[in-house]
């Protein structure tokens, strides 16, 4: 049994990227999030067997069966650790290994996936993606093998959890897997890097500018006329 799926655990579309208001309606984040999940769905599809999306939100899962994944319903929708627990439980007969992956990973077709999956994957135990503030942004492991530490500082966390069961890791910084989306910068850098993406294709659509700046922020993101 040699199969990898992929899970990716997604919040109400009524509560996608609050920080990103009120640069972006309630609307435009939720189609924001629909096209950066597109991303994620598409290039994974390339390298797993199944997706599986798990949610507490009807409209995100009957979203999900139209980009050709799985549909789980979320049993407690304010624990994310328990809904990927409820997830890898579902799976664990099924497949070798899985990947975790945030659902707003936009750039993610350059993160060197292809070497990730089809070769490290076979030679470590734990390979876990760094978020740039210090969260965890991507994790491959056996199906419940170590405790769920996403929040604060989960990146540490589950180095340490891959520690206290042995587990054989490597650490796969990528600055494109890096990059979650959360305030307007980010954004930014979607309209520099994302080129070919269904996120940066939807974002030229509201008019996004971004100009590098020297100051507190590197970059300047306005919405043009």
């Amino acid at each position: 049994m040699d199969d990898i799926y992929a899970i990716i655990p997604v919040s109400k579309f009524s509560n996608a990227k609050t920080r990103l208001s009120p640069f972006l309606n309630l609307k435009e984040r939720e189609n924001l999030l629909k096209a950066m999940l597109k991303d994620v769905t598409s290039t994974l599809n390339e390298y797993v067997d199944k997706i599986i999306i798990i949610s507490a939100d009807k409209d995100v899962l009957d979203y999900a069966k139209t980009l050709g994944a799985i549909s789980i319903v979320e049993n407690d929708e304010s624990n994310l650790n328990l809904a990927l627990i409820q997830a890898m439980d579902w799976a664990k007969d099924k497949v070798a290994k899985v990947i975790i992956s945030p659902s707003d990973l936009p750039l993610i077709s350059r993160s060197g996936l292809d070497s990730l999956i089809n070769k490290d994957c076979k030679n470590y135990d734990f390979i876990i993606v760094p978020s740039k503030g210090g969260g965890t942004n991507g994790l491959i492991i056996k199906p419940l093998a170590i405790k769920m530490e996403f929040g604060e500082n989960s990146y540490k966390k589950h180095l340490k959890q891959a520690c206290l069961n042995n587990l054989n890791f490597k650490i796969h910084d990528s600055f494109f897997m890096s990059l979650d989306v959360n305030i307007t910068e980010d954004l930014g850098e979607i309209m520099l890097h994302g080129e070919g993406s269904q996120t940066q294709k939807y974002l030229k659509s509201l008019n996004i500018v971004v100009k590098p700046i020297h100051g507190a922020e590197r970059l300047k993101v306005t919405r043009g006329d």
